[in-house]
């Protein structure tokens, strides 16, 4: 009896599309490429916040690379092995060390109490009128004054800081954050010097200004015995080549 042959179909070397395995695969792919890319995002953040970060995974992927190279390929003997081991993981404490400890937080420019003898330079041009206010009131502090108050603000009657000196005299001082431009004009003065000796009693009355002073201004300050600290006597008495101001006057005045 004669087996009927079994018909063989002849193989190709091609293969069949699978439209599921290649749409899984871009699937994938696809979510690769967003866990890269939010990590590289990731990284890069951390790197510009956290540079210490960056050097502790350097030298962490680096002993990995040693490790893995000395088991698998034995590229360096036990004993430099383990000192280059040492070192890097010595480096790697003293990293973080470093990052965890505490940063210290930057000066802002109001907070401009400082200790005597202090020779940091401020631009005072930078400051607005309430920093202004208290970088003057950090100067009398830093001078001996005591009971240092800044109270300007609305409904201050021309007094922006008040301060007793060393020898117990009182201090009413006025700021005025003006520009180059702007120089302090007699009106200014004759504000301040109706409330300063009358209403605030002061002892010593000063007028502190980012820039000068008109002639009108400086005669009437002048008169009625108020000190007027400009730009360059600002300076001075900021560097301490100048005096401060209560130092200009020996006795009380009053228009």
């Amino acid at each position: 009896m004669t087996m009927p042959a079994r018909r063989i179909r002849p193989r190709t070397g091609r293969r069949s599309f699978d439209l599921r395995a290649t749409a899984l695969f871009f699937v994938l792919l696809a979510l690769l490429l967003c866990v890269l890319g939010f990590a590289v995002r990731t990284l890069a953040g951390t790197a510009e916040r956290r540079p210490a970060w960056v050097a502790v995974l350097c030298l962490a992927g680096l002993a990995a690379v040693l490790a893995w190279g000395r088991r698998r390929r034995r590229l360096f003997g036990a004993r430099p092995a383990r000192r280059a081991a040492a070192a890097l993981e010595e480096g790697v404490h003293t990293a973080l060390e470093e990052w965890e400890a505490p940063v210290a937080a930057a000066p802002f420019a109001g907070d401009l109490v400082e200790p005597a003898g202090y020779d940091r330079a401020y631009d005072y041009d930078a400051l607005d009128a309430d920093e202004f206010e208290r970088a003057v009131a950090g100067l009398c502090e830093r001078d001996g004054c005591t009971g240092v108050e800044v109270v300007g603000g609305a409904g201050d009657l021309g007094a922006d800081v008040l301060a007793v000196t060393p020898d117990g005299r009182r201090v009413v001082i006025q700021c005025k954050r003006y520009g180059d431009g702007h120089r302090v004009g007699s009106q200014d003065l004759q504000r301040f010097g109706g409330t300063c000796f009358t209403v605030h009693g002061a002892d010593v009355a000063v007028l502190v200004t980012t820039s000068d002073f008109t002639a009108p201004a400086a005669e009437y300050a002048e008169q009625c015995g108020i000190v007027c600290v400009g730009r360059p006597a600002l300076r001075a008495w900021h560097d301490g080549t100048g005096p401060a101001p209560w130092m200009l006057v020996e006795a009380a005045g009053g228009c």
